[in-house]
């Protein structure tokens, strides 16, 4: 007898990862914590974190948005305007540092100095969300009162959400020279101009990021004592890297950095949570099936995967196990819906159009 003799399936890689059909990989262990239909559930983070906001607001479950558009709006333009994209129009929030830095602003702790660019078009951005509004706004004016509109959203949301569901997306981001603002995209690409002596490239490590998840559930538990958090970590590579290594190189260091960070923060923090949503979509067992062409777009195949494996393991309510997000075998038939890439919107994309 040793330690490995009694080990159950799950740490086996022929019994679970190997063996079963790609569609039955399940590698998601116990939770702390199950939701409910009255469960606030609140979404933030990086481009995959839309992808599970749109299947809790279709789900029937309490997706927590804060910031909704007018009655009056139509669903298209709502989308086009990153209304329920997340719970509030913070746009991406690719990094902890983001993230610690949005509930800093949100009570008055934090006012960054360079926080209003300009567009092509002689607009002014939101430099903390410049994609929030495609055309810019016609003033500086216009967003600060749009800001002011949307902070107070975000502080309702820390304070009444039940569970907060973060998307861990890059280590790479810009930072101002100024005061260490951190922005969702390199000034120059969405708004604003970009100069070396303004702005500085970081590349964050696996303690950085620990660091600011941990300061930030603390000021969460604050102003939520209640407040549980469930992490993942982004499975779409890097568009771009401007740390001087092979993207794909680049994309390893980033992954690997923020898994470890997750991974060291439940071990402290036990009552929250780690879904494994990187390791469906990227694990070998699906011969990458879950990718589309372009390497990078998720289908909505490898989306509805995790999402099943979501509602498995979140809930305890079988009739989630709705046709939509049902296994495989059962819509054979729709192979050109489950081949899909649902499109996000995403900050980072606008790297693209630079590069070729």
């Amino acid at each position: 007898m040793h330690p490995y003799s009694d080990l159950p399936s799950s740490s086996r890689w022929r019994a679970s990862v190997a063996r079963p059909a790609y569609h039955d990989v399940d590698p998601v262990n116990d939770l702390p914590f199950r939701i409910t239909r009255s469960t606030k559930i609140a979404t933030a983070g990086s481009c995959f974190a839309q992808h599970i906001a749109r299947h809790l607001g279709a789900s029937g479950y309490n997706y927590f948005v804060t910031e909704p558009p007018h009655p009056l709006m139509s669903e298209t333009i709502a989308r086009k305007l990153s209304y329920g994209t997340f719970s509030t129009r913070y746009g991406n929030l690719y990094t902890a540092k983001q993230l610690i830095q949005l509930f800093q602003r949100a009570y008055g702790e934090f006012s960054p100095k360079d926080s209003i660019w300009r567009n092509d078009a002689g607009r002014f951005v939101d430099a903390l969300r410049p994609t929030i509004l495609p055309s810019g706004y016609v003033s500086e004016e216009e967003c600060l009162n749009d800001r002011s509109y949307h902070l107070k959203a975000v502080r309702r949301l820390f304070e009444e959400c039940d569970i907060f569901v973060f998307t861990l997306g890059l280590t790479e981001c810009w930072i101002s020279n100024l005061d260490g603002t951190v922005y969702p995209v390199c000034p120059g690409v969405s708004g604003g101009v970009f100069s070396a002596s303004d702005y500085s490239f970081k590349n964050f490590t696996a303690k950085e990021v620990y660091d600011d998840l941990a300061a930030f559930y603390g000021k969460l538990l604050s102003v939520n004592p209640d407040a549980r958090v469930l992490l993942t970590v982004s499975p779409v590579p890097l568009v771009a890297s401007a740390s001087g290594n092979h993207v794909l190189s680049a994309t390893t260091y980033s992954k690997a950095c923020l898994r470890v960070a997750a991974e060291q923060f439940i071990a402290d923090f036990p009552s929250c949570g780690y879904f494994p949503s990187y390791e469906v979509i990227t694990g070998s067992y699906n011969r990458g099936r879950y990718f589309a062409e372009d390497l990078r777009s998720v289908t909505e195949e490898g989306v509805q995967h995790v999402m099943r494996l979501f509602f498995k393991h979140m809930t305890d309510e079988s009739e989630m196990l709705r046709p939509e997000i049902a296994a495989p075998s059962l819509i054979d038939k729709h192979q050109e819906i489950m081949k899909a890439v649902v499109e996000t919107n995403c900050d980072e994309e606008a790297l693209d159009r630079t590069s070729s």
